[in-house]
């Protein structure tokens, strides 16, 4: 992480992207109480009227900081979606992807979901919370063509298939996953996900009631 220091030279754009990342760190290691403007104002080394230029208030801060945080999981999500290799791959990698998103930046992740589901929230969060959930429902959509995965609803086979990770995201934050490492855990949970979401072999066609039964060979000549 880069430290910036009072004497630190700011032009326009580099100071709204140094109070975002001093804003991270703090989210991080205090929590979101501990943020405030004018304590990033003093952290960086500015007047207190500076960080104003670029955030109306601290909840304009943890709105951009949430924006932030959507970019990011969508990039990586998207990425693992639009990777080379077989469908199934590219679904656990993208499983993969959010677990760890999760796990390393839990606060922010935390975050990210309280101010997209605030009342006074703005179009362009719900906008990026839902995309990540139709990056998922994407690629399940494109395992169903491919009779991958079985079918229904792909954005509510994506809300199961999150509520797991997020799950297992959760217990791992929370140090409650004993002794079971977590690469192993997600191993495990994605092997499970994959294999409810498979597609099952093909239903035998049902007898049309409208053509005759074939004959009986074993039927005795003449009945």
């Amino acid at each position: 992480m880069v430290l910036v220091h009072a004497e630190t030279p700011y032009h326009h754009g580099n100071l709204r992207a140094a109070l975002l990342e001093r804003a991270e760190a703090v989210l991080t290691s205090q929590g979101a109480d501990s943020l405030s403007l004018r304590g990033l104002a003093r952290d960086l080394g500015v007047s207190h009227a500076a960080p104003g230029r670029h955030f109306r208030d601290r909840r304009a801060l943890l709105d951009a900081l949430a924006v932030t945080g959507f970019h990011r999981l969508n990039e990586r999500m998207r990425a693992e979606a639009d990777a080379p290799g077989p469908v199934t791959d590219r679904l656990a990698g993208l499983g993969r992807a959010y677990v760890d998103f999760a796990v390393a930046h839990a606060p922010l992740l935390s975050l990210m979901f309280t101010a997209k589901h605030a009342d006074e929230s703005t179009p362009e969060l719900r906008e990026l919370g839902h995309r990540s959930l139709e990056i998922a429902a994407g690629l399940i959509a494109d395992a169903q063509r491919e009779g991958a995965v079985r079918a229904g609803d792909p954005g509510r086979l994506a809300q199961v298939a999150f509520s797991t990770l997020h799950g297992l995201a959760l217990l791992a934050v929370g140090s409650l996953l004993e002794d079971t490492p977590l690469p192993e855990a997600t191993e495990l949970a994605l092997d499970v996900l994959l294999t409810g979401l498979a597609a099952g072999p093909p239903t035998p066609e049902a007898p049309d009631a409208s053509r005759p039964a074939p004959p009986d060979p074993d039927a005795p000549a003449g009945t």
